[in-house]
């Protein structure tokens, strides 16, 4: 960022207190294929909600819905703690640890996943398009938000956010592995993360739109954000996207929200900083985005970006078809 620098709109940052020193975000999900296997899953993701109701379970949670590159149905809660002591204690209940440990698991007509990750505080930012939210994420559990930024709007603006830029240059370090099971073979299949390994949760609630504003997401915006999402789910290994998957939120009742967010991990955030500078697919989303900026009124955009430590991942597929999140980049 140069000292001259003013962005050409408002960006703003989620604040957390000072007493948060790292996060959990953990993707709990299931997933199967067909009409017929619709309530299965559904079933099976109240059972992982009403687990989130034993002791120390998550501060928040949202439940979110995708259709994945081979046509599996997934729904997932995403569950957010902001005190790992706390998580530790639900995670390593006997309640939750012998749940996913059955080897019941594996004989149901469901897939079921879980990622964790939990980065030290230094290693996440958030960006919002409004002062005032709504928050997003884990940001629901912050106190405010901070006034305009000047980190923003140019490239690089993402890593100048993080604290950890500032004595590190999060170069990954090692590969994912399979710790336990077999990819191809199905089952129960667990595996290792690296040093620095990316995540990014991009989202947008187009809930409020009217009129022009909203006539702007549809035509314009939703088609390039599509088109690079897609992109990223399906060719994104041969730019170091390890897995991206195109979430809507969903309420109580699984019905469809106005509101998504594409989430994705990365080998590294240099892998997902060069995608953006100079892919096709990211530019025509940042052109769009930033020709018509100046028109959004309700439209809200987000992110969380958040870099790991090797020993700060966790990834488990129990019965999950062979391109399932990671599995497909190991």
């Amino acid at each position: 960022m140069s000292d001259t620098w003013n962005p050409p709109v408002a960006a703003y940052s989620a604040r957390p207190t000072e007493n948060i020193q790292q996060l959990v975000m953990s993707y709990f999900g299931v997933q199967a294929k067909g009409e017929e296997n619709k309530d299965r899953i559904r079933t099976a993701l109240q059972g992982i909600i009403e687990s989130f109701k034993q002791p120390n379970g998550p501060a928040r949670y949202d439940t979110v819905q995708f259709i994945d590159a081979a046509g599996y149905l997934n729904q997932v809660a995403v569950a957010y703690w902001i005190d790992t002591d706390t998580f530790h204690k639900w995670i390593e209940s006997d309640v939750i640890k012998n749940w996913w440990a059955s080897d019941d698991r594996l004989k149901e007509e469901v897939g079921y996943f879980r990622e964790i990750l939990r980065p030290r505080i230094e290693q996440f930012e958030t960006i919002y398009t409004a002062a005032h939210g709504p928050f997003e994420g884990v940001s629901k559990l912050f106190p405010e938000m901070s006034g305009p930024i000047i980190e923003h709007g140019y490239w690089g603006s993402m890593r100048d956010r993080l604290p950890v830029s500032q004595t590190s240059t999060m170069d990954p370090e090692g590969t994912l592995a399979v710790a336990q099971g077999s990819p191809s073979h199905g089952g129960r299949v667990i595996i290792n993360g690296h040093n620095n390994l990316t995540l990014i949760r991009s989202g947008e609630d187009w809930s409020t739109t009217e009129a022009e504003e909203r006539k702007i997401w549809y035509d314009d915006i939703a088609p390039v954000l599509k088109e690079g999402m897609d992109f990223l789910r399906d060719d994104g290994m041969d730019v170091g996207c390890y897995c991206n998957r195109y979430c809507f939120h969903i309420d109580e009742n699984g019905k469809q929200e106005e509101r998504g967010f594409g989430y994705s991990l990365w080998r590294s955030l240099s892998a997902l900083e060069t995608w953006g500078a100079t892919h096709g697919t990211h530019l025509s989303i940042f052109v769009t985005f930033n020709r018509l900026a100046k028109k959004f009124k309700n439209l809200t955009l987000y992110h969380e970006v958040s870099v790991f430590d090797a020993s700060n991942q966790y990834f488990e597929y129990v019965n999950c078809h062979p391109k399932t999140g990671l599995l497909r980049a190991v």
